[in-house]
């Protein structure tokens, strides 16, 4: 089927959202929005509120534009806080994963191809690092390489600093059962590394979300956190929630930064946010009844 839609003047999107049973406070202000955020980035904030079965989408709930617009920007304002936090929960993973395993393996021990279970995927990560590190332009990698040729590579210490969270998750993955990638676990309170290995992938994924601006609200993520059992600080209570929802994810960055940052003030400056959240939203992102309650989110500091 060819597609054979034309672009709309704003005030023509206006009156076919009006005719789908979106209300307007003011059409002059929501056409000015319109002009600044599109009209298919505000759509995956009206979809949940419409019949999407039907060719139409006519909204089953009553509803304003205005509202759709708090919604934009109660999940931008969420996005950022996320965003926040998961640069020290990433900062703290290089930094254990370096530490460790320069420790136990030396300064090169990236480039060891023993310390991986599957070669061909060690393969594959070591071209995409030598990759990312053609492309830094960070000074302590310019540095070497005008100082140094052998090894022909900087040690771990500076090529890891410089890959993609995403590519350090997969590396990380990668090794070995060992006595160091356990440890490196057990640094973050977890009691097995293959809980880490699934939260590494799962900050990895909510953090590309966030560096596109993608929609974290209401949002349905395909990459899953594994809910651990004895844990050696308090995790979650009630662990009969949707893993493929937000409060998962967020429980478990809960857990990592009171381990890496105890003073940090991401619970409370979310909790706050999560009491603003328009249309009662809250259980749509996974957030069962008296969540504030659990240990994890109420032990914070003031």
């Amino acid at each position: 089927m060819k597609y054979s839609k034309a672009p709309l003047p704003f005030t023509t999107q206006i009156e076919i959202l009006k005719k789908r049973g979106l209300q307007f406070g003011n059409e002059k202000q929501a056409a000015h929005y319109l002009s600044n955020i599109s009209y298919y980035r505000l759509r995956a904030y009206t979809y949940p509120f419409q019949d999407n079965n039907n060719p139409d989408h006519p909204f089953i709930k009553e509803i304003n534009f205005e509202e759709i617009v708090d919604l934009y920007v109660f999940d931008r304002r969420l996005r950022l806080l996320i965003f926040n936090a998961l640069e020290k929960i990433e900062i703290a993973l290089r930094t254990k994963i370096i530490y460790f395993y320069a420790i136990s393996h030396g300064s090169h021990f990236h480039e060891n191809s023993a310390l991986s279970r599957n070669q061909p995927k060690f393969q594959t990560d070591r071209s995409k690092l030598q990759e990312e590190i053609k492309r830094s332009t960070e000074d302590f990698i310019q540095h070497y390489f005008s100082k140094y040729n052998d090894p022909p590579n900087p040690p771990a210490w500076m090529s890891l600093e410089v890959v993609s969270m995403g590519l350090l998750s997969q590396i990380y993955k990668n090794f070995s059962r060992s006595e160091t990638k356990r440890q490196i676990a057990r640094e973050f309170g977890l009691p097995r590394e293959e809980f880490l290995e699934n939260w590494m992938h799962v900050f990895s994924n909510l953090r590309n979300i966030c560096a596109h601006h993608g929609r974290i609200w209401n949002r349905r993520f395909v990459v899953e956190p594994r809910m651990p059992d004895h844990t050696s600080a308090p995790f979650l209570s009630n662990t009969r929630i949707h893993t493929n929802k937000l409060y998962a994810s967020l429980s478990c960055m809960q857990y990592l930064l009171k381990g890496i940052s105890p003073g940090s003030d991401f619970s409370t400056h979310f909790k706050k946010l999560m009491d603003e959240c328009p249309l009662n939203q809250a259980n749509d992102m996974g957030f069962p009844e008296n969540w504030k309650d659990e240990k994890l989110w109420k032990d914070i500091k003031s």
